[in-house]
């Protein structure tokens, strides 16, 4: 059986250029970066040349890059940090489309007192900025806006968002775990304070992350302990995993190109065609706004957990929204917030595409798709109902 993965907002396969990388500091190159001798030298300096990689992926510098376990703790680490610099704002402004890795934690900040306002999206998924606009106050510590939606790929104007709160006084923070590796950064030229990733999302290994702080933003750490990234996150430094963020963020500018065009070209291909094979099949998202790797498509009257269980049975990997949330039975709250009817959310699958993918593998999903659903349909009342109706 043909084995076909298209969840690569979920986790991405380790690029073979990393492993190779890691593999030294796993073997001989095992010394603890903050030991003096010549084992933590070598082991310090392959650390200061992934910071380096990492800031170069981001137009940063060096010194702004702090390593983290991934992109949670690095969302948890910039919203807390702008909260304790500011105790005496209350106050976060968020999405209501935000990851879980935000979400949950404004959901905990405001059963602590802290008032959070989660501004709306519209039909598109796209954010309403007079929301925005009007939610920031003088009580305002931290705005933070996803750089990319996680299950729609809708693409959040978060440069404009920036500037804003920077006019205003206000910290800015994006969590940018899908955006980093497949749109050009350039932080020296942005109003962005704070910025996550994650290494699992870019062909890195998981456990991996790193938080961008702005130079100059006021900063309090999260782990507290050792001197370990020059005091900013405590912890022993997870080397072989650091050395291959770094290369990941390598390759990663050099596929640049190639993530605009070659799998820009696969999503395309991919969505066009589900979208004129299956029947009332519908886009999540706005359609040029979007993650170039990344489609949502709607299929109405179907369960979205039935059609990734068909597809898993033909070797073909999916997803039904974010890995976090995974096991609810809930609708996403992604499509939700944006309006979408219960009959269409409950059959929601999105497809996430890497240049690890080719369109071949497109061309078989193509294939399976529409008759996997043409199934499941014949199955439900309410399906069968409309399969009469189209047949008449």
């Amino acid at each position: 059986m043909k084995r076909v993965y298209f969840d690569n907002n979920a986790t991405t396969p380790v690029a073979p250029e990393v492993i190779e990388a890691i593999l030294p500091y796993l073997r001989e190159k095992y010394g603890n970066p903050s030991s003096i001798h010549t084992f933590g030298a070598e082991a310090g300096a392959a650390v200061e040349k992934a910071r380096a990689q990492v800031a170069a992926l981001l137009g940063a510098h060096p010194d702004e890059i702090i390593f983290t376990s991934g992109g949670t703790e690095s969302d948890s680490t910039a919203i807390l940090s702008a909260l304790e610099s500011y105790p005496a704002k209350r106050h976060v402004v968020t999405t209501r489309v935000e990851h879980p890795a935000v979400r949950s934690l404004c959901a905990h900040l405001r059963s602590r007192g802290y008032r959070v306002t989660e501004v709306p999206v519209d039909r598109q998924g796209l954010l309403d900025m007079d929301a925005l606009r009007a939610a920031l106050t003088g009580d305002t510590a931290i705005c933070t806006v996803m750089y990319a939606n996680n299950e729609t790929g809708v693409i959040f104007p978060v440069e404009k968002i920036a500037e804003l709160c920077r006019e205003r006084g206000i910290l800015f923070h994006t969590d940018a775990v899908q955006a980093v590796g497949k749109v050009p950064l350039n932080l020296a030229k942005s109003a962005i304070d704070m910025l996550s990733l994650s290494g699992h999302k870019l062909h890195a290994p998981k456990g991996i992350g790193a938080l961008y702080v702005r130079r100059g933003v006021r900063f309090a750490p999260y782990l507290r302990g050792g001197h370990q990234e020059r005091g900013r996150r405590a912890g022993t430094e997870n080397v072989p995993g650091i050395v291959g963020l770094g290369v990941a963020c390598d390759l990663a500018a050099g596929a640049m190109s190639e993530e605009q065009t070659r799998v820009r070209a696969m999503r395309d291909r991919l969505e066009t065609e589900l979208l004129r094979r299956a029947l009332d099949a519908h886009l999540n998202g706005h359609p040029t706004q979007r993650l170039p790797n990344t489609t949502n498509i709607s299929f109405e009257y179907v369960e979205g957990e039935a059609i990734l269980l068909r597809l898993d049975h033909v070797g073909i990997a999916a997803s039904s929204g974010s890995a976090c949330t995974s096991g609810s039975l809930e609708p996403s709250h992604v499509l939700r917030a944006m309006g979408v009817p219960f009959t269409m959310a409950h059959g929601s699958v999105r497809f996430s595409l890497s240049r690890f993918n080719t369109m071949a593998e497109v061309d078989y999903v193509i294939e399976h798709v529409p008759p996997i659903i043409a199934g499941l349909r014949a199955m439900s009342p309410v399906g069968r109902e409309r399969l009469k109706s189209v047949a008449s």
